[in-house]
C-alpha cells in the first residue's frame, strides 16, 4: 500500500502543489522562490527519505511570509494525508542532530492533536537571504496545525542562525522519518489505546 499525499492549496496569495511520498529515496524537487527555505525542505525530503515535490508561486513582490506559510500548511496536510490510517507505524520519533556549533533535538509524536512547542537562541541574525529566521516557529506552527501532530523541537544553543534553522529541519526530518516508519513486530495494530490516532 503507497503512502502518498498530494494537496493543492490556492488563494489570492499563493498557488501551491506538494506530493510526498513516505515510503520514498528522498527524491526532492522544490520551488517556492526563497532560496533558503527551498534548502530546508530540501534537507526535509532527504533526510526524511521522502520523495517531496514542492511547487509554490506567491506574492513575493509583497514578501515571502505567504509564501512560506501556505506551503507549510500544504505540506502539513500532505503530510497528515501520506499516513493513511496510522495502522502499524511507529507513532514516536526523536533525534538529535549537531551542525557545527548549533544543536537541534526534535521529538514528534503523531497523535492527531496538534501540539507544538519551540524554542531557539535568542537575537538570531533577522534574515537568511529572503528568509525571515522568524518563520521558522511559523512554519512549525503551520506544519503542526495540518498535520495533526505534537512535536517539540529544542535548541539549546548555537551562534550562526543558518546553522540553527538547519539542524532543525534535518532533526525534525529524521523524526519523522522515525515516526512514520512502519513497525515490523505492530502490523496491524495501531499505536494508541484510544482505539484512533
Amino acid at each position: 500500500m503507497t503512502r502518498v499525499g498530494r494537496v493543492e492549496r490556492t488563494t489570492k496569495e499563493t498557488s501551491v502543489v506538494v506530493e510526498i511520498d513516505l515510503d520514498g529515496n528522498g527524491d526532492v524537487e522544490v520551488s517556492t522562490g526563497v532560496g533558503f527555505y527551498d534548502h530546508m525542505l530540501d534537507q526535509l525530503g532527504r533526510h526524511g527519505l521522502f520523495d517531496l515535490t514542492v511547487k509554490t508561486e506567491g506574492d513575493l513582490h509583497i514578501d515571502s511570509h505567504h509564501t512560506i506559510e501556505d506551503t507549510a500548511l500544504a505540506l502539513g496536510a500532505a503530510f497528515k494525508q501520506a499516513l493513511g490510517d496510522k495502522v502499524g507505524i511507529y507513532r514516536f520519533g526523536n533525534c538529535t542532530v549537531p551542525l557545527d556549533e548549533s544543536l537541534a533535538q526534535v521529538t514528534v509524536d503523531l497523535s492527531g492533536r496538534p501540539y507544538l512547542v519551540h524554542t531557539e537562541p535568542e537575537n538570531m541574525a533577522p534574515m537568511i537571504g529572503s528568509y525571515d529566521t522568524t518563520m521558522t516557529r511559523h512554519i512549525l506552527e503551520s506544519f503542526v496545525a495540518q498535520a495533526q501532530i505534537a512535536l517539540h523541537v529544542h535548541v539549546p544553543y548555537g551562534r550562526n542562525a543558518h546553522h540553527i534553522v538547519e539542524c532543525q529541519f534535518k532533526a525534525l526530518a529524521r523524526a519523522l522519518r522515525y515516526a512514520s516508519e512502519r513497525d515490523p513486530r505492530a502490523a496491524g495494530i495501531l499505536p494508541s489505546t484510544k482505539g484512533a490516532l
